[in-house]
């Protein structure tokens, strides 16, 4: 390992130190706001510590094992071998934890999200496509045992949706979930087609961080506000009071709908908040645009108009062509089981990552 991590993970020891010296000042203990941020300090550090410490351990113990190959006794040398090769791979792979846990985090990874599905290209087959991702996506909470709240949802009449936005609340949502930002494709041979010929579709998915601490002035003038009559479920306070509310935010022609409470008033604060994450993502979908130019090694320009995905019906297989993965469960796979592609995105990101650290 080189110096300079090895010069990370010695100081992030010594940050640990002092918080544990901070932690027992009983100054400190009265402030909660401080305690609380050092208590998530400390549950952070810790267990990249340990592991430093195991690897410290390992160098010690191959060390002590390589004056023994100077023995005379073959047993001793044997032995000694063996324990300075199984040292080598427990060192070689806590090389790597600690390369991994000194990676960039980034902000967003903790937070929860708010998370749009509309249908794309193919006309009805891609409405019924959108309505199988947003179940998908609702097993998959289900799963991982985080929390699922809609809305908006806007339903074609024949069991597909047009666009739904949800919340999706838990740990680590959005370290997930981003990665599933982008075009879905669909192929298939449609129920009304006789000559099996495959069918072509697509649906667009926007992950965006929900941000409670997002900083975005709005001028009220720039919105418009238009208000009218819940659909779905919600009997008849439904048909008889108009509480629904959609905003569209004029210089950037951005439109949000919320119709998930009863209160016009309450629906207007989520449809705002919701406004403020996507002028948000905006700019920074504008940000990552200039990093994807910038870099040298451009895989992806990260753009959600790039087909992050193909759901073959045909052939069983789903298809993540960022990876370049392919797997034959798609039946599993739509049902929520989707974290056989997620956890090796996320390993993607992870050697993206080292590789740019070693190439700076």
């Amino acid at each position: 390992m080189n110096q300079s991590i090895l010069s990370k993970l010695e100081q992030l020891s010594m940050r640990l130190e002092e918080i544990n010296a901070l932690l027992s000042d009983q100054s400190i203990a009265s402030d909660q706001n401080k305690f609380r941020e050092l208590s998530i300090e400390h549950s952070q550090l810790t267990p990249v510590n340990d592991k430093y410490k195991s690897y410290l351990s390992t160098i010690d113990d191959i060390e002590a094992a390589e004056k023994l190959l100077s023995e005379q006794d073959d047993e001793m040398k044997q032995m000694a071998e063996e324990e300075i090769s199984s040292g080598q791979k427990v060192l070689e792979q806590l090389e790597l934890d600690l390369k991994k846990a000194l990676l960039p985090k980034d902000p967003n990874d903790s937070r929860n999200i708010i998370l749009e599905i509309r249908a794309g290209t193919g006309g009805d087959e891609a409405s019924i496509f959108a309505g199988e991702i947003f179940r998908m996506y609702q097993r998959y909470t289900e799963l991982q045992n985080w929390s699922f709240k809609l809305v908006d949802m806007n339903d074609n009449g024949l069991g597909g949706i047009k666009e739904v936005t949800f919340e999706i609340n838990g740990s680590g949502v959005f370290r997930k979930m981003k990665h599933e930002a982008g075009t879905h494709r669909v192929q298939r041979v449609r129920s009304t087609e006789s000559q099996g010929r495959i069918h072509t579709s697509a649906v667009t998915v926007a992950v965006l961080p929900r941000l409670e601490d997002i900083n975005i002035t709005i001028n009220q003038e720039d919105i418009r506000t238009d208000i009218f009559h819940s659909g779905g479920a919600g009997g008849q306070n439904v048909n008889k009071v108009a509480t629904a509310v959609r905003l569209t935010h004029n210089p950037s022609g951005i439109v949000v709908t919320c119709q998930r409470e009863r209160s016009q008033s309450q629906n207007r604060l989520i449809a705002m908040d919701l406004l403020k994450v996507r002028l948000w993502d905006l700019e920074y979908q504008k940000q990552q645009l200039e990093h994807s130019k910038n870099r040298k090694d451009q895989v992806g320009s990260g753009d959600r108009s790039e087909k992050i995905r193909t759901y073959n019906f045909p052939q069983g297989r789903v298809t993540d062509h960022r990876i370049n993965e392919s797997v034959y469960n798609l039946d599993e796979f739509l049902n929520g089981s989707i974290d056989i592609l997620i956890d090796k995105l996320i390993r993607n990101e992870q050697i993206k990552k080292l590789s740019e650290n070693e190439d700076n």
